[in-house]
């Protein structure tokens, strides 16, 4: 009898046992942020979103989303991905340019969704053939849609005096807020306005140097697409509100923040389009018929208070920001 019992507990251990150890069936999404930021925030929620109008969501207990930010930290987003390698989770979600490039260069195999990202060539990860890496996938932006951005300004600022005087700060280390900046130069030659560009190096020198570009007479400032931007960009509103400075921008979610006017990719639609992409392969577990998609959704918006502080006509076709 009490062999019986012992070889019953037995069996039910092993059991127990094999139980606990069986991977879970529910796909797991390992999330990364490169940094807490309220427009980029709209990117996460409209991803979340687009996973659960596709039936995949946390509250049916059909998936499984784990979330990291790196608060700009470089070593620490490498760890992340690190982190979600080790979890073997099944896709990884970048948000911005830095979380999708650390996981491009960590991860051949896992599948990467980026959002408020821009494309390869971009970013700088293609190979020595021009080929993008294969495991790339989502929504990207090219700079062409910056263009029209930056032309708002010399359509709805008149000048302090004689030459337009536009200035913007940018992140030196930050590829596409290098390449924006050498684009918006030239374009700024084109259409005679004078670009005053100063370089940041961190969020927390982002005061200092707003308040240096603010010392140069400048009739408006440019928030281009850089993460630096949009961590400080409370700050850089409060310094150029003192000195009766207007900001445009290429970014939606920073017109809802203070900006006057911008035309530019919906950040929430952007996350919902990468989100699309991610339901599909989860539904399959194959990117067959997937592959890295321009943002579908811009649009020319403004802020009805910042225009009105700064006596700014809008034009008819653009929307009040939502």
């Amino acid at each position: 009898m009490k062999k019986k019992v012992l070889l019953l507990l037995t069996l039910i251990s092993l059991l127990l046992t094999a139980c606990s150890s069986k991977k879970s069936d529910v796909p797991t999404i390992g999330f990364v942020d490169a940094l807490e930021d309220a427009t980029l925030a709209k990117a996460r929620t409209g991803f979340v979103d687009a996973l659960k109008n596709n039936g995949f969501s946390e509250d049916q207990k059909n998936v499984k989303i784990i979330f990291r930010n790196a608060q700009l930290s470089q070593p620490v987003l490498g760890q992340i991905v690190n982190y979600f390698i080790s979890e073997k989770v099944d896709l990884l979600a970048t948000c911005t340019t830095l979380s999708t490039i650390a996981a491009l260069q960590k991860t051949k195999t896992i599948p990467v969704f980026q959002m408020v990202a821009p494309t390869a060539a971009l970013m700088k990860v293609d190979d020595a053939t021009g080929k993008s890496p294969a495991n790339r996938f989502g929504v990207e932006e090219d700079l062409a849609y910056i263009d029209t951005s930056f032309t708002i300004i010399t359509q709805l600022v008149k000048p302090k005096s004689g030459k337009l005087v536009v200035g913007m700060i940018y992140n030196q280390s930050e590829p596409q807020s290098v390449d924006a900046m050498n684009r918006i130069k030239a374009l700024a030659d084109k259409l005679n306005v004078s670009l005053v560009a100063l370089p940041v190096n961190a969020s927390a020198d982002a005061q200092l140097v707003t308040q240096s570009l603010l010392g140069k007479n400048i009739d408006a400032f440019f928030a281009n697409p850089d993460n630096t931007v949009f961590s400080s960009f409370e700050t850089i509103v409060k310094s150029c509100d003192q000195k009766q400075v207007p900001i445009f921008t290429s970014e939606a979610g920073l017109v809802e923040r203070g900006a006057v006017a911008a035309f530019g990719a919906d950040i929430y639609q952007w996350g919902y389009q990468a989100g699309e992409q991610a339901a599909q392969y989860l539904k399959t577990h194959k990117t067959d018929g997937l592959k890295p998609e321009m943002v579908k959704v811009r649009k020319r918006v403004y802020n009805p208070t910042s225009a009105k502080k700064y006596h700014i006509a809008i034009p008819a076709s653009f929307e009040v920001v939502k």
